[in-house]
């Protein structure tokens, strides 16, 4: 096969992928007056690529760049319906992204999206409000709402905020996942009290909403917040037992499964960042193993990167959780395989040393931008890891036993629950006597300067390994490590 027809390496997909990033980041910051500056562009960078042999891969490299200009540029005009309407009294109508809560002034708190305003029902609105108002008692997921107040300044990946909003439900949700999720849901809290129902749902699906602030707290000092989160190493789990049940009949059965259990787990989780990015590398990751093909970590870690942000640019602007779900996915992936090599070099490491390494990496890569969005550091966070994620699969189990019992049995769900209310039990009461230990969790702030340079050490220390490994020990066969690395 000539070079020309040749089918791009991993490293080049690595390489057009990234440019995808980088022009999606630029598009914030950069403004595109006319086709000159791009052609010009064009131009010097084809110069370097016929200098250095690679013209075919530059070209393409800077189509992607030029593509994530113009992505993140469309939808940097579409924002500006938040600044233009800073501070105004508007009336929006969107759909609810999640049930609501009571917070602060006994007011209901949830996000919704699908945004139109009322005076232009025909003009579609990006991005997400948090919203904060009176009006209804309760707001369920899927429902369709009208919201009226001042719009004020977003945060995360939020664009606005709106409180003491008049809240009205134009149309309650009729989707079945939705009923069905609120079904599942009441037949848990009936069949396990609180907390450890809240716990159940945020293990099954991430939802950690209805969690006690002190809960959420001291899953937070001890680094755990990733087992309540929506994440990829609760789908991990999901995928990993059905790949699993079906393999053993055919790959075929098992590929299908799997790909209807992520769809499924989107609809009752939703799309945020990290479910996304989690689903997103499952479908590459079952596409690999169906037909017995391999990735390198960093190609996948790009092409994930560039699907999820290409999808929605917010993410890559302002996503703290897209941010953490990357950065502990390198350490899971790059990190981790790096240091078992170093360590243990062609002997096979036991499981506990396994779930110790990959958690120390994630956490060395995620504990930078930690610091500086929050400014705390964990120092027990490995002991609460090896302590309770071993039972996390089987309490998803247990929980979703006793949901299913809970809606078809309720009469006698509490005795079939009672090994699954052992065990959540068990797990909040770890979690609590870790959170009271004396500097459990400290308070360091860095600014970004610091954050960058710690990020540089970080990435000089792992270029050093990767270059002393005699072998490669980062190709990455299975799914199992392909979605997990939450924090």
């Amino acid at each position: 096969m000539s070079n020309r027809h040749r089918p791009l390496k991993t490293i080049e997909i690595s390489y057009v992928m990234g440019c995808l990033c980088l022009g999606l980041v630029a598009s914030k910051y950069l403004i595109l007056n006319t086709l000159a500056e791009v052609l010009v562009a064009v131009i010097l960078i084809c110069i370097t690529a016929i200098k250095t042999k690679h013209l075919g891969t530059s070209a393409i490299a800077i189509a992607a760049l030029i593509v994530g200009l113009q992505r993140g540029s469309y939808l940097l005009n579409q924002l500006e319906y938040y600044r233009n309407n800073q501070k105004r009294l508007i009336t929006l109508i969107g759909r609810s992204e999640n049930n609501s809560v009571y917070t602060d002034h006994s007011q209901i708190s949830f996000d919704i999206k699908n945004l139109r305003d009322s005076s232009s029902l025909s003009k579609n609105i990006p991005g997400r409000i948090s919203i904060k108002g009176f009006g209804v008692p309760m707001v369920y997921r899927g429902d369709t709402v009208e919201v009226s107040g001042k719009l004020g300044k977003g945060f995360g990946s939020k664009q606005a905020s709106m409180t003491f909003s008049s809240i009205k439900i134009i149309k309650s949700s009729s989707s079945i996942v939705d009923k069905s999720r609120s079904r599942f849901e009441a037949g848990l809290i009936s069949t396990l009290p609180e907390p450890l129902a809240s716990f159940g749902m945020g293990l099954l699906i991430g939802q950690r909403s209805t969690l006690p602030k002190n809960i959420n707290d001291q899953l937070t000092v001890v680094g755990l917040s990733h087992i309540v989160a929506v994440s990829g190493y609760n789908l991990t789990i999901i995928i990993d037992v059905s790949r699993r049940l079906f393999r053993k009949r055919s790959k075929y059965q098992a590929t299908i499964m799997s790909l209807l259990l992520i769809l499924l787990f989107l609809m009752f989780a939703g799309v945020s960042a990290s479910v996304v990015r989690a689903a997103a590398i499952g479908v590459l990751s079952l596409w690999a193993w169906y037909y017995g093909r391999v990735f390198k970590p960093l190609c996948i870690i790009l092409l994930a990167a560039a699907f999820t942000s290409y999808n929605n640019p917010i993410y890559i602007w302002s996503d703290l959780g897209w941010y953490l779900s990357f950065l502990a996915f390198f350490g899971i992936l790059i990190v981790a395989p790096l240091v078992t090599a170093r360590i243990y070099k062609d002997s096979k490491p036991k499981l506990v040393s396994l779930i110790l390494i990959d958690t120390l990496s994630a956490q060395l890569m995620t504990a930078p931008i930690i610091m500086f969005s929050f400014g705390r550091f964990s120092f027990i966070a490995l002991i609460a890891n090896l302590l309770t994620v071993p039972l996390v699969p089987l309490a998803m189990l247990l929980c979703l036993i006793s949901g299913v019992v809970g809606v078809i049995a309720a009469p006698i769900s509490g005795w079939i629950a009672l090994p699954c209310r052992w065990l959540l039990t068990y797990m909040l009461d770890i979690v609590s006597a870790l959170s009271r230990l004396p500097n459990a969790s400290v308070q360091q702030y860095v600014n970004v300067t610091q954050m960058v340079l710690l990020y540089g050490i970080i990435f000089g220390i792992v270029i050093i390994l990767w270059h002393k490994q005699t072998r490669s020990s980062g190709i990455i066969t299975g799914i199992n490590h392909l979605v997990a690395g939450e924090i």
